[in-house]
């Protein structure tokens, strides 16, 4: 993760955020006529130039419960007295930090969005370029049926894809609800013109406008975790396959150099798939806390329950930042080792095929006779000679049966379909 990447869910930006949203309230005031706008500009640009003290408005904010309450001091210092009426006017504390919540989350989620397209066209030309380099499926740590690289690259690709959808679909509203949700003191102050403004204050800051308040309705909250747990699963799935194929004794992927050790100076960690694995392990706790919070959030204005949320959702966003930024780096430098993948193909001695001879030649020569056949090749006993010793497979070309190639089933349309060089259809 970049220092750029901390950046942009750092208490700074979380200040900055909260200064936009006042700065969004004042120009929504000015939206529906209220406020000439020439005055709501003087009002945001005096707040634009101020130098405010994070760590001061932090200790602050423990008297009040939350950082708004300081932080109005500090705005409204700054403002003639004239114009001090106009600031958090009829809102409510809940109402410029959730909307400020947002606005970090979303330009963190626009980042983790760029580094999942970026990881996506990587994966893309993973999974081409290495179609049909068949390799040992495994399930349950053990040698399966044979897959291919390809395959396993556009299961990667499937993930992340999938995830990115779930991103893109989020809805970033802005929260404007007043005391209790009643929107009560935005009547008294504008009268009907101010049922305009909750819109026009999303419309403000280029957040979504979903009518409803949503103060303990957490629903932009919860859905914003499942998406970006979801996003951390995908390459957490991604970056736990690495770990293990690029163990020295399979050795089937490289991450290029780097990722010394402190002792050994001959290894080469795997060390963004690490970190990815690191955070795809504790994304999804955090997940439970922020619906955790969202099913506690009792009465009109939770009590703890809305305060657990915030620096919860920031090592969420961190997270995910993080994950899918090592994803890039991560992608980039995947080297495949055709070598070692036809070497542990091999490693079984065409057991792998098991399934398919079984399927062949069990109706030929029944259920028993064929695990004696299985036993004697896992025992150390050539398939080939076995095969060709059973009268009954007199006519099977068994090279072409006992060839891996062969049975990779669909993993060719399959791979075709995820990276869109075909029509082929995957059946379910």
């Amino acid at each position: 993760m970049t220092f750029a990447h901390d950046s942009l869910v750092s208490d700074d930006a979380v200040l900055d955020a909260l200064v936009a949203a006042e700065a969004g309230l004042v120009r929504a005031w000015a939206a529906v006529g209220d406020l000439p706008p020439a005055e709501a500009e003087s009002i945001t640009a005096v707040w634009d130039s101020l130098a405010l003290d994070v760590e001061a408005v932090a200790r602050s904010a423990v008297d009040g419960g939350n950082p708004v309450i300081p932080l109005l001091s500090e705005l409204r210092r700054a403002l003639p007295e004239a114009q001090r009426g106009w600031l958090h006017r009829g809102a409510t504390s809940q109402d410029i930090l959730d909307t400020a919540i947002m606005l970090v989350s979303r330009g963190a989620v626009d980042v983790v969005l760029a580094d999942l397209s970026r990881a996506e066209a990587a994966l893309v030309t993973l999974a081409r370029e290495h179609r049909d380099v068949v390799a040992a499926g495994r399930t349950l740590g053990q040698h399966a049926v044979p897959t291919t690289v390809g395959l396993r690259a556009a299961g990667w690709l499937s993930g992340v894809r999938r995830s990115t959808g779930r991103l893109r679909s989020l809805t970033f509203p802005a929260q404007l609800g007043g005391a209790s949700g009643t929107r009560a003191a935005f009547v008294e102050l504008g009268g009907a013109a101010a049922t305009q403004l909750p819109a026009r204050f999303a419309e403000a800051l280029e957040l979504d406008h979903v009518g409803a308040v949503w103060h303990t309705s957490r629903w932009p909250i919860t859905e914003l975790a499942d998406a970006l747990t979801q996003a951390t699963d995908a390459l957490g799935k991604l970056a736990g396959d690495i770990v293990t194929l690029t163990r020295t004794e399979l050795a089937e992927f490289s991450v290029g150099v780097g990722g010394g050790s402190s002792a050994m100076p001959q290894k080469r960690n795997p060390v963004a798939a690490v970190l990815i694995r690191s955070a795809a392990l504790r994304a999804p706790q955090l997940a439970a806390t922020l619906h955790l919070c969202a099913a506690l959030s009792e009465d009109e204005r939770p009590a703890g329950a809305w305060h657990a949320e915030w620096p919860t959702l920031r090592e969420l966003l961190r997270l995910t930042l993080g994950a899918s930024a090592h994803a890039v780096q991560l992608i980039a430098a995947l080297r495949v080792d055709h070598d070692a993948v036809a070497r542990n193909l091999a490693l079984s001695r065409g057991l792998l095929l098991s399934e398919r001879l079984s399927i062949v030649l069990t109706p030929r020569i029944g259920q028993a006779r064929m695990a004696a056949l299985v036993a004697s090749a896992a025992a150390g006993g050539d398939l080939t000679t076995l095969l060709r010793e059973l009268p009954e497979a007199a006519d099977l070309d068994i090279p072409g049966l006992l060839d891996p190639a062969g049975y990779t089933g669909e993993a060719g349309a399959a791979v075709d379909h995820a990276t869109g060089d075909g029509a082929g259809e995957v059946r379910s």
